[in-house]
């Protein structure tokens, strides 16, 4: 049972990314910003499982690096292809993602922002807004981030952000965080401290 449901993901898998590759080629995966843009909120309003499967068929197609085995529901979609998503990731609805890399089995709640990094801007001498400047924020393998959180710093891995926090500082790895700004509530043991 558990092959034929393998067999039927990878054959879905294999559907979306054939439907998800013209507009790929058309934003020169990922290099024509503008085009890039267009289709990643088009395929962000896709619903369903389907629009899940089509999500992550653009972005494995489009994104620095980006596994195909990931699920991102409706209304979230990536601002940078130059994001990294690692395998087994999953992201609730209406998230916008800066550039970022996501680590391995990562867990994002809905309404989460993942902007690049802390610093989005400069102000020239005559106040004016500069243009972006290059950050990432880099969130590790195995982290939690609860509903509504915003997240601008480094999170390390198995970390665990309560809903509505705003991260504006590096979180250690197995720490949960809450707050805004967002400060540890609790370190985590884990398995091989607990020896």
């Amino acid at each position: 049972m558990h092959l034929l449901r393998h067999s039927i993901k990878r054959t879905v898998q294999g559907v979306a990314l054939i439907l998800a590759l013209p507009a790929a080629a058309l934003s020169l995966f990922g290099r024509f910003r503008a085009a890039y843009s267009f289709f990643a909120q088009a395929f962000a309003m896709s619903p369903g499982l389907p629009g899940s499967y089509l999500r992550a068929a653009f972005y494995k197609l489009t994104l620095k690096e980006c596994s195909i085995d990931i699920t991102i529901w409706f209304g979230t979609y990536f601002v940078e292809p130059g994001t990294s998503v690692g395998e087994l990731v999953s992201i609730g609805s209406y998230c916008v993602v800066g550039r970022a890399s996501i680590g391995a089995r990562s867990q994002i709640g809905s309404h989460v922002l993942v902007p690049s990094g802390r610093r989005q801007h400069l102000r020239n001498a005559d106040g004016t807004l500069s243009d972006c400047l290059p950050g990432q924020t880099v969130i590790g393998a195995d982290c939690w981030i609860g509903d509504a959180a915003v997240v601008m710093a480094e999170l390390g891995d198995g970390a665990t952000v309560g809903a509505g926090s705003v991260v504006t500082r590096p979180v250690a790895p197995h720490t949960v965080v809450a707050g805004n700004p967002a400060r540890p509530i609790q370190q985590m043991v884990t398995a091989g401290q607990a020896n």
